[in-house]
């Protein structure tokens, strides 16, 4: 998806939960200014390399999915390539899993994502008007590739082509990059593990919106997007809208 198509949806979102810009351009000068100029370098091109024409599984953390089940998948040409949506890496690893990208806006189990940094994972490290104190604590802290970026019009050094949360940001990014199909695995819209009531509302409500994003993208783009259901089987997101 084009910056043009989502920003109408993101200025809904906007108005929905009341963020501010300033503070996502805020945000998103503090990381531009903590990125290696190699991370600034030519993102969109990086991340296009390991994605595109690739079966991509994108993880999410679901309550209880835990990681994706690779081996129940047919053999192919091209093994599959995994992104992980950002505690989802704690997941991937824990099983032997390195995403080729983590895409993450740091408010999960950083070291695990630290980690798969250094084995390897490209980091697409998200700024948003919230997490400016947790980009200038971790940002520094990846060892290995990353890219940035945030919610506004996309840049040279700053891309973003569609997405609220980590797991839809992370479904549009494969789209993006033309991937031959895409496989969900660890998403669900209505469950979540957050005791806090007032937080788990506003999840809630978060998760809403990325199941809406995510079944437009699936509604206007070639590339097949599947969930990929606990029973082993297929469903075609978008087929039931």
């Amino acid at each position: 998806m084009e910056y043009a198509e989502w920003a109408p949806e993101y200025g809904r979102i906007r108005a929905a939960f009341g963020y501010p810009f300033d503070r996502e351009v805020r945000s998103a000068e503090t990381l531009r200014r903590l990125l290696p100029p190699a991370a600034r370098s030519d993102p969109l091109r990086r991340i296009h390399e390991r994605l595109h024409a690739r079966e991509v599984i994108v993880v999410g953390l679901a309550p209880g999915a835990g990681p994706p089940p690779v081996w129940r998948l047919p053999p192919r040409a091209k093994t599959p390539v995994i992104v992980a949506a950002d505690g989802a890496t704690r997941a991937c690893t824990g099983a032997g899993l390195v995403p080729a990208v983590i895409v993450t806006d740091l408010d999960g189990p950083v070291p695990s994502e630290i980690s798969a940094n250094s084995r390897g994972a490209l980091a697409v490290i998200h700024a948003h008007g919230d997490n400016l104190p947790t980009l200038e604590e971790w940002v520094p802290q990846f060892p290995g590739e990353l890219a940035g970026s945030w919610a506004g019009p996309p840049t040279a050094d700053l891309i973003d082509v569609g997405g609220f949360t980590d797991g839809d940001r992370a479904v549009h990014l494969a789209e993006h990059m033309g991937a031959e199909r895409i496989v969900l695995w660890g998403f669900e819209f209505d469950r979540i593990d957050e005791e806090d009531p007032r937080l788990r509302e506003q999840k809630i409500r978060k998760l809403a919106f990325a199941r809406t994003a995510l079944h437009a993208l699936a509604a206007r783009s070639s590339i097949p997007i599947v969930l990929w259901l606990r029973d082993g089987s297929f469903d075609r997101l978008g087929a039931h809208t």
